[in-house]
């Protein structure tokens, strides 16, 4: 697996389990249209060499258990377009939340595929698969996510852990600030394999829409990303 998942690391964890209201049983079906698809400080074609350098539409399908509430679902990332003359970008991650209260505990099979290895269900060091535990809060206006890779490509069992905080609500709009931090292996690959922090940044939300300024101190490379959600 050369990367995976979702603008401001909505890592499927924060996307199924840390919305801070309980999902209501049976099926949900969305999605999500992006100017450019950014995942845990930095954009995805900076993992794919330039792969995956356009807007991408991201669809959502779960299915939320009754009585327990668990939740199972998929979520998808597709480039509109070909970036430097390579195929376009796409992601299909499975994954299984168990929530508790505030609490949330997830887990994540990331799949992208890549020419020479396009194996859906390749575990192997060097396969299209990434597997990630990862576990949830949320209350009032804080959030927080810590995450591990256990298997697959796993970048030696790369961590990530970050923190938010609704800082504004009113007339319609809400802002959240954040901060990340990861394993340089994973998250910021042409910098080493340090522990740094990789994404800093702020959503400002209003109904359906949101725009988000995300940077990464350790790349020191920044985006500025539009969704519009259906």
């Amino acid at each position: 697996m050369k990367k995976t998942a979702k603008i401001l690391s909505l890592a499927v964890a924060l996307f199924a389990g840390l919305s801070g209201t309980a999902q209501a049983e049976g099926f949900k079906i969305g999605a999500d249209v992006v100017s450019s698809y950014v995942w845990r400080g930095s954009d995805i074609s900076y993992f794919n060499n330039g792969r995956g350098d356009s807007p991408a539409i991201q669809p959502a399908l779960s299915y939320t258990c009754p009585d327990t509430g668990l939740i199972l679902g998929a979520w998808g990332s597709y480039a509109f377009s070909e970036s430097n003359g390579k195929s376009r970008y796409h992601e299909t991650d499975l994954y299984l939340t168990v929530p508790a209260g505030p609490f949330s505990l997830s887990v994540t099979d990331y799949y992208v595929p890549v020419p020479d290895n396009n194996r859906t269900f390749d575990f192997t060091s060097d396969g299209p698969n990434t597997v990630e535990i990862s576990a949830g809060y949320a209350k009032d206006n804080l959030s927080l996510l810590a995450a591990i890779n256990v298997a697959g490509n796993d970048y030696d069992n790369a961590k990530y852990f970050e923190a938010g905080y609704k800082v504004y609500d009113k007339d319609k709009f809400t802002a959240k600030a954040f901060i990340g931090a990861g394993n340089e292996k994973q998250y910021a690959p042409d910098k080493g394999t340090g522990f740094n922090v990789v994404n800093v940044g702020v959503t400002v939300t209003k109904e359906s829409y949101s725009a988000s300024y995300v940077y990464n101190p350790d790349t020191e490379k920044s985006n500025l990303v539009f969704m519009a959600s259906f």
